[in-house]
């Protein structure tokens, strides 16, 4: 018997547009994640960017990362001057070079010119937002909102105001950025480098220590993390995982028994080797081996790859990005209108055509998505799938795209069932008929339904 999991309503958090300035790697990053959630992007760069393979890479990502039907794809505008790139947008995210007095300027300009309610966030890593916001006229409606690479993937964003910011302004962005798919995390103190980048410059600084010593190579750092403390931070983090480290006694016993080694020479934390012609060159030779001669664009795609992997199996124990992801998920499966789906070639089988499992996951997802508009609270009940009827009139194949429409066939106190049709444009390639039965969770026993569910199940009808 599965369950079928209730949706939230989509909400006005999500801009209609936004205003980019900068379409660098972070920039373009930035439009990558607002195009594909349905936003509408107006992007300013006085030099050609790599926007276009950059979200093409996004659009591979997704097509892996989820089965949920995304948005209608918003429109990118290229824009010749800062003016027309804030013009009628609701957000503005600056992503140039961190060189402050550009930011300045940029931010002063986007100040003069965006509309009076919009939100002007910067993307710097580590320039205090005191500094950038002092040439605006409204300093009160600027943040940082500080994402991590690739944006359209990662899900965190630093938000950190300055001392004229508005709370209202933090507020605000952080439900626009949590309505593409974003976890926000407020820095409430204003500190140079923020908190996610203070923790990498100190693993940057020790890492360039080893390299320089002739302890480890460029590779066999990147081991080091990538087989084992990374695999557990992308779940647990650092205090979490050390607090199991403690056993039963948690935090108080890992300080008491591993805090005296903090004193002993391990790091080099306050100091930085020197950049010597020989350093660099053996950077730059290890990262030439490490890379084995695979182009920036593979290396891209290599990384996206392996984070949809990761992403998906945290979001199976909805678990750190997973439950982000898994959010995000339901927000789409909740929201219209929304754009074709078209078929992955993962689902594909040796005959060439969609394997029968994912026209059972088209109609699951389309489920999912009357029953977000229900009003349905899973912490009380829900209604759970136990019979369906499946008929498959036309083969599917890579690429193709459809869509699903739902009707309710009838209702009872209990009972609900569901009529699917799978549509390739005017073709009609499947149908399938849904039985679910309505779950009190304390008991697991079928129960009524709400009235007030009840109630709209009957409008649908």
């Amino acid at each position: 018997m599965a369950p079928a999991s209730p949706t939230p309503e989509p909400t006005s958090d999500r801009p209609r547009a936004v205003g980019l300035l900068g379409g660098g790697v972070i920039g373009a990053g930035w439009a990558a994640r607002f195009l594909l959630n349905g936003v509408d992007v107006q992007l300013y760069d006085p030099t050609p960017s790599s926007v276009d393979d950059v979200l093409a890479n996004a659009r591979r990502a997704y097509a892996r990362l989820t089965l949920a039907p995304l948005p209608v794809e918003g429109t990118l505008v290229m824009c010749t001057s800062v003016e027309d790139a804030v013009g009628g947008v609701e957000l503005v995210q600056e992503s140039a070079p961190e060189d402050l007095e550009l930011k300045r300027a940029l931010l002063a300009d986007a100040d003069r010119y965006a509309a009076g309610d919009a939100i002007v966030c910067s993307s710097t890593s580590g320039l205090r937002p005191t500094e950038l916001q002092s040439a605006m006229a409204r300093p009160d409606r600027f943040v940082v909102g500080h994402p991590f690479n690739p944006v359209y993937l990662l899900p965190l964003v630093e938000l950190c105001g300055g001392d004229a910011t508005s709370p209202k302004t933090i507020e605000r962005a952080a439900a626009a950025y949590r309505s593409v798919g974003m976890r926000p995390l407020h820095v409430r103190t204003e500190i140079d480098g923020f908190v996610a980048d203070r923790l990498l410059e100190a693993l940057w600084r020790e890492a360039l220590w080893l390299v320089n010593d002739g302890v480890a190579t460029v590779e066999e750092i990147d081991d080091a993390i990538r087989y084992g403390a990374g695999l557990r931070w992308a779940c647990m983090g650092t205090f979490l995982t050390y607090r199991i480290a403690g056993g039963e006694a948690g935090m108080r016993h890992f300080m008491a028994q591993f805090g005296p080694a903090l004193a002993w020479p391990w790091t080099k934390l306050m100091d930085v080797p020197e950049l010597t012609d020989d350093l660099l060159d053996r950077l730059v030779a290890e990262s030439d081996t490490q890379a084995a001669g695979r182009s920036i664009r593979e290396l891209e795609r290599a990384r996206d790859d392996a984070l949809v992997a990761i992403l998906q199996g945290l979001r199976g124990v909805e678990t750190g990005a997973g439950e982000t992801l898994l959010a995000w998920e339901r927000g789409l499966l909740g929201a219209a209108p929304r754009s074709p789906r078209r078929v992955p070639a993962s689902w594909v089988d040796y005959n060439g055509h969609v394997h029968e499992s994912r026209y059972l996951q088209a109609f699951s997802d389309a489920t999912d998505a009357l029953l977000g508009r229900l009003g349905l609270d899973p912490a009380v009940g829900s209604y759970f799938t136990v019979e369906t009827h499946l008929r498959h009139l036309l083969p599917l194949h890579a690429g193709d795209a459809f869509h699903v429409t739902t009707e309710v066939a009838g209702v009872d106190e209990k009972r609900l069932r569901l009529s699917h049709t799978l549509h390739r444009d005017s073709d009609v390639v499947a149908t399938a008929d849904q039985t679910l039965v309505h779950v009190d969770v304390a008991s697991g026993r079928a129960a009524p339904v709400d009235q007030a569910v009840r109630e709209r199940v009957e409008q649908l009808r």
